[in-house]
């Protein structure tokens, strides 16, 4: 009963290495979705996305039909293309969050960088009534 919780461990473990194994996106599509909280205040909407280790360079932010589109690259440092690597939980690749936005009217989509995380700042105008 042991050896088959241990071999039933190490297929998972092989299975979670393979699903986030450094990869070229085929057609352009993101490999994954980061993580985000959304926060609104009296006259912001503020957006979290958890990016560790991604380059603001490497990120956009934009409104599309009623949806913020977080899209970009988290890219394997150049010192380690060529390292053997034991593990790699952090994704790789092309990622693209869709988060439909409330009801209301924004402009001013702004990103900064916080604590590992992507801040995309959007302006509510007239206080995000249509």
């Amino acid at each position: 009963m042991w050896a088959d919780a241990v071999d039933l461990i190490d297929k998972m473990e092989r299975l979670h290495q393979q699903s986030f194994a450094p990869s070229r996106p085929a057609g352009g599509m993101p490999n994954w979705e980061p993580p985000c909280d959304m926060i609104e205040t009296a006259s912001e909407l503020l957006v979290l996305v958890a990016l560790p280790g991604v380059d603001l360079d490497q990120t956009d932010a934009y409104i599309e039909e009623g949806v913020l589109v977080v899209q970009g690259q988290r890219i394997l440092p150049p010192e380690l293309r060529h390292a053997r690597i034991h593990r790699l939980e952090l994704p790789q690749g092309r990622f693209e969050r869709r988060l439909p936005l409330p009801r209301g009217h924004y402009d001013n989509v702004r990103r900064s960088s916080a604590h590992g995380c992507l801040l995309v700042t959007l302006h509510k105008v007239n206080g995000g009534q249509r």
